[in-house]
C-alpha cells in the first residue's frame, strides 16, 4: 500500500477530521506509547515476548495521526516522504565529489593538490602575524587577529584552504592562488568576484564564532543543524548550493581541526588532496 493509498483510508476512521489539536495530542500520546513499549522491552528483554507485535500496533497508531494531521493540512504522505528522504540525505550523505570548475582553463581551477605552510612571527607592532606560502611563495598578505584578544584568527586562511579543499569552493582562495575564472566574465563576476568573497569570509567568520563557542570543535563530530541551515541560506544562490549539509559538516569541522593544530604548534604545514577531501597537518621544524 502507498502512503497516499492509507492516507486517503484514514479519512473514513477520523471522528476529528477538523480539530487538528486532538491529533497532535493524539501524536504526542501514541509517541509516547511507543517509548513506554521501548522502556518494556529494555527492562524485561527477552521475556517481553510479544513486544513486535504491541510495537507494530503502536508504529501504527502513530501512522494513523501523521496521516489524519497531513489531512487537516492537505499534506500528501507520498510528498512527505520524499521530501523528507532528499532532506535526511543532504544531511549525512556527502555530494559526489565532482570538480565545479572542471569546466574552466586549466589555470583558472582550484588546485587539486598541495601544501599551505604557516609561517608565525611576532611584527613590530608586537602583534602575532602569520605568512601563508605555497610553492615557495608568499600567498596574499600578512595576517594579525584584528582584534584587542589573542582568538587565533590569523591562521583563518586554513578554513578557507577546507572549503576549497572538501567543497570545491573558494572565492578567497581563487583570488589569493589569482586563478580566478577570467575567462568567462559571467562566472568571474558571479562567482568569483567582491560578493562571494564576502559570502565566504562571512560564512568563515560565523564558522569560527561557532567554533569558539565549542572548544574550536576539539572532539565534536557533528554540528547543529540550525547552524548548517545558516550557512545553506547564505550560499544558496551560488555554485556550491548544490554541496549538502554533510558536505558543509566535513569542511567545517576538518578546517577546525586543522586550525587547533596551528594555534598549538605556532604555525605549520597542511598538505591538501581535493581528490580524497581531506586534510593533513605537519608540525613547523
Amino acid at each position: 500500500m502507498k502512503l497516499s493509498e492509507y492516507q486517503h483510508e484514514v479519512v473514513h476512521t477520523d471522528q476529528h477530521s477538523t480539530d487538528l489539536t486532538v491529533h497532535l495530542l493524539g501524536l504526542c500520546g501514541e509517541a509516547g506509547s511507543v517509548a513506554a513499549v521501548s522502556k518494556t522491552r529494555m527492562r524485561y528483554g527477552d521475556a517481553f515476548g510479544g513486544w513486535r507485535k504491541q510495537m507494530r500496533e503502536e508504529l501504527g497508531d502513530v501512522l494513523w495521526y501523521v496521516a489524519a494531521i497531513a489531512n487537516n493540512l492537505g499534506l500528501d504522505l507520498d510528498d512527505i516522504a520524499k521530501a523528507n528522504l532528499h532532506r535526511t540525505r543532504t544531511r549525512w550523505l556527502p555530494t559526489p565529489g565532482y570538480q565545479l570548475d572542471a569546466g574552466a582553463a586549466p589555470n583558472e581551477r582550484l588546485p587539486r593538490s598541495g601544501i599551505y605552510t604557516f609561517h608565525q612571527r611576532v611584527n613590530a607592532d608586537g602583534r602575532q602575524e602569520v605568512t601563508v606560502h605555497m610553492g615557495g611563495h608568499q600567498i596574499g598578505d600578512a595576517l594579525t587577529d584584528n582584534a584587542l584578544n589573542d582568538d587565533g584568527y590569523r591562521f583563518h586562511d586554513v578554513f578557507h584552504l577546507a572549503y576549497a579543499t572538501i567543497l570545491g569552493w573558494s572565492p578567497v582562495t581563487r583570488a589569493l592562488l589569482k586563478c580566478k575564472r577570467k575567462s568567462t566574465a559571467d562566472i568571474d563576476e558571479a562567482e568569483d568576484g567582491g560578493r562571494g568573497i564576502v559570502i565566504e569570509e562571512g560564512v568563515a567568520a560565523f564558522a569560527f564564532a561557532y567554533g569558539a563557542s565549542h572548544n574550536h570543535l576539539d572532539g565534536i563530530t557533528r554540528l547543529e543543524q540550525t547552524f548548517l541551515d545558516s550557512i545553506a541560506l547564505m550560499t544558496s544562490t551560488l555554485e556550491v548550493g548544490v554541496r549538502s549539509a554533510a558536505d558543509w559538516e566535513s569542511a567545517i569541522i576538518q578546517g577546525h581541526n586543522m586550525f587547533r593544530q596551528l594555534l598549538i604548534h605556532g604555525g605549520g604545514s597542511v598538505e591538501f588532496d581535493a581528490d580524497q577531501q581531506s586534510l593533513r597537518f605537519t608540525p613547523p621544524e
